[in-house]
């Protein structure tokens, strides 16, 4: 049976800041599992494979009965059902919150931070099967149980027309399709293996015109395997890297997660490496293309991208630079004395690479960087120290689920969903009852701020400061981000304002003065706040964005939500420390709050970057004018941010946003009208914030009353659509969401709503 682990180590190659805290790891154990728990597994297992074109997403059920067998004590009070004739009562939510809350608690690990599945996308698992195949560390890494488990996800996900999307919820598309078969293959399944879904994996490549047609990522990743051309890929020249800083076009300048994933991108273009030519391989050549493989045109190739991947289609300038690169400027660095050049810049990136391996304990920024780099450091030396450093940290990226092993797209986002967590307990004033699990949570966040920033000179490594900073996962992780240093501040924030004999001894100042620090630096000259580092470059370089898949992935933009957090974050802050760097705050408030009136929307909304979609982003637009001091009577954002959301609530009283919305950018309903609880919360919390109990709260109580009756019988929530969001065209899962928002909204509801009815 399998086991989830938490804040463990177990190999001399791990390193860490803090001993591991935070760390999740699935391990297989063979003695372990009655034969009632291996029977639920395997129910838990067959019931999403019988529905899965219905419901696309896994419920993280083996992490839940994991939990309920480590933590059976806790009561199951009865559970709460509202008619729509009747009243929704104090009682009644205050039983609610404790159902959630109670659930909640169970499924915390011993840390103090949240686990779960933050898995979604499809091309992430075909990069790391990859790279483990090319350097003979396959089954090594993966026992059969793994391979078997990823083998199930594959199958779980693919599409009725036996393609596979670009994620789990996502039509068919040659990127996903393309590289979940070359996995499949590689883990060792045959080409007529599946009951024939292999079959129907292969004609839908060939139907549309073979593995030509697949993304530049794709070409790439092909490439390494050796089943496509390196002349079949537009340049990645590692020269780029030898430029001046002053150029705007500079890769430093980019964003940190585009310019990570570029760097070793470029080391394996400029070496044009390809691993062993194996007789899967040679198969696979022959299994993926119209064509016999050595009359392929792969000059044409280069350009050549399947309508259904095309969500950024190249613009003219585009092919003109690369064709360019690839006719002139490649042959040159190819040959003496050029090369010279060449080995200069592979050298260079590779510097690059193992400053960023070091400083993340091998984690990296994320998993596609992650495989690269671990690939890049085995081409430069098989035997080297760094690959063998990178094995373990593979572990991290695992997520099992009933839907089978896939591999997440960050290392977990323990931190960021135990900042919502214990916001979400605050608010229902249920403080002493769980206090217990915010003194867990108060030490998670304790023990994962960053408390020194990168070594060296920041300003060659391109790097932000970091000392003080809050990251999404770890410590070990440590990349600093904006909105999560936010949100760890207002968490550790309200925590200290309770009694430190239930939570926990707050925070020393000097690291809240370290936070505040980050979030002042973070701020950009329009008022808004980017993700991990300034806005370095300017809009105009998303001209040159080679990735077809994707919008928006050149800079680092600033976004409603990083600059909303970073307001509520100071203002709270400021109420508890209102002599230090009082200006700067108060002027940094200020410029933020106009960044975001000038980026609403013209129906008052505000499009959400990070989370499905509108509903998130005017959550956030809302709730940061409000904690800037704005209010429905003064501020005609706000008025028309909450005529918007009205304007979206469904029949049944709650919301319900599809992921379309993201991507079209404009809003749409879940199919069937259907709400979700997720979408609720966030919509609940905006309006009770802007005041809409004093003005008409029928619509709060048309949405309590759905979430209420939304609940399960054991407390938990139902697990519906996918929430998250990266680059305009890629969901991502967030597991504990679902718990959350509903715990969250119910509990300013109880206080702000109920309760002030009756006083």
């Amino acid at each position: 049976m399998w086991k989830l682990k938490f804040s463990e180590g177990g190999s001399p190659w791990l390193r860490s800041v803090n001993d591991h805290v935070g760390r999740q790891i699935w391990e297989f154990d063979p003695t372990l599992g009655s034969p009632e728990e291996l029977a639920e597994i395997d129910n838990a297992r067959q019931n999403f494979h019988a529905h899965r074109f219905e419901k696309k997403h896994s419920s993280d059920l083996l992490m839940r009965i994991q939990f309920s067998k480590e933590n059976p004590g806790h009561i199951i009070l009865p559970q709460v059902k509202v008619k729509d004739t009747e009243d929704i009562t104090e009682d009644k939510v205050t039983d609610t919150l404790k159902r959630a809350i109670n659930y909640h608690s169970t499924i915390q690990a011993h840390d103090g931070h949240w686990g779960g599945d933050y898995g979604g996308p499809m091309f992430l698992m075909p990069g790391l099967v990859i790279a483990l195949s090319i350097t003979g560390a396959l089954n090594a890494v993966l026992t059969k149980e793994h391979k078997h488990e990823m083998i199930r996800y594959l199958y779980n996900h693919q599409n009725k027309d036996g393609g596979w999307g670009l994620h789990i919820e996502g039509p068919s598309t040659m990127f996903g399709t393309a590289l979940s078969y070359v996995t499949m293959r590689l883990l060792g399944e045959g080409p007529n293996d599946g009951q024939g879904a292999m079959e129907k994996g292969r004609k839908w490549i060939l139907d549309r015109g073979g593995a030509t047609y697949i993304t530049s990522w794709g070409k790439m990743w092909l490439s390494v395997l050796g089943v496509f051309e390196w002349s079949g890929n537009n340049p990645l020249p590692p020269e780029i890297w030898l430029l001046p800083y002053i150029l705007p076009f500079h890769p430093g300048r980019m964003w940190c997660h585009c310019r990570m994933v570029y760097l070793p991108m470029s080391y394996l273009y400029g070496k044009r490496f390809i691993g062993p030519i194996t007789p899967t391989v040679l198969a696979l050549r022959k299994e993926l293309f119209t064509a016999p493989y050595h009359e392929i045109d792969w000059n044409e190739a280069r350009n050549l991208c399947a309508k259904e991947d095309l969500y950024y289609p190249h613009p003219l300038i585009q092919d003109i630079l690369w064709t360019s690169l690839h006719k002139a400027v490649e042959p040159i660095v190819m040959r003496w004395p050029g090369k010279k050049l060449r080995e200069k810049a592979l050298s260079t990136v590779m510097e690059h690479i193992h400053y960023e391996d070091d400083n993340t304990r091998y984690i990296c920024i994320g998993p596609v960087n992650k495989v690269l780099n671990m690939l890049c450091c085995w081409a430069e030396d098989p035997n080297s120290e760094a690959f063998k450093l990178h094995l373990p940290r593979i572990n991290d990226y695992l997520w099992l689920a009933e839907d089978g092993m896939k591999m997440q797209g960050y290392n977990g986002s323990q931190l960021w969903d135990t900042a919502f967590a214990t916001q979400a307990i605050i608010s229902t004033n249920l403080v002493e009852e769980y206090g217990p699990t915010l003194r867990k949570a108060h030490t998670y966040m304790k023990k994962s701020q960053v408390l020194e920033d990168c070594p060296g000179n920041l300003d060659y490594w391109y790097r932000h400061i970091s000392k003080g900073a809050w990251p999404f996962s770890t410590a070990d992780h440590g990349w600093p981000i904006s909105d999560c240093t936010a949100e760890g501040l207002k968490a550790v924030l309200q925590l200290s304002k309770l009694p430190s004999e239930i939570v926990g001894e707050p925070l020393d100042a000097n690291r809240l003065y370290d936070a505040v620090n980050v979030i002042l630096s973070l701020q950009n000259s329009d008022g808004g706040f980017a993700t991990y580092e300034l806005t370095r470059s300017y809009s105009w370089l998303e001209l040159i964005n080679p990735a077809e898949t994707f919008g928006d992935i050149v800079i680092d933009y600033p976004y409603v939500e990083c600059t909303s957090a970073a307001i509520q974050a100071l203002e709270s802050f400021k109420k508890l420390y209102p002599g230090h760097r009082r200006e700067e705050i108060r002027s940094c408030i200020e410029k933020a709050t106009l960044f975001i009136e000038k980026i609403q929307e013209a129906d008052g909304s505000w499009y959400g970057s990070w989370g499905v979609c509108f509903t998130y982003g005017t959550w956030f637009g809302i709730k940061g004018l409000v904690a800037a001091g704005k209010n429905f009577s003064n501020s005609p954002s706000i008025r028309k941010g909450c005529e918007f959301l009205l304007s979206k609530q469904l029949a049944s009283g709650g919301w319900g946003e599809s992921y379309l919305s993201c991507q079209n950018k404009v809003y749409t309903n879940l199919e069937g009208n259907r709400s979700h609880v997720v979408n609720t919360g966030w919509a609940m919390l905006a309006l009770i914030d802007a005041g809409q109990a004093d003005r008409d709260p029928t619509p709060l109580h048309r949405a309590a009353r759905l979430l209420i009756n939304s609940q399960m019988e054991n407390g938990d929530f139902p697990q519906e659509e996918i929430m998250g969001v990266f680059n305009k065209n890629c969901m991502i899962t967030y597991a504990a969401y679902r718990n959350i928002f509903p715990i969250w909204a119910l509990g300013e509801y109880l206080s702000r709503v109920l309760k002030a009815e009756l006083k």
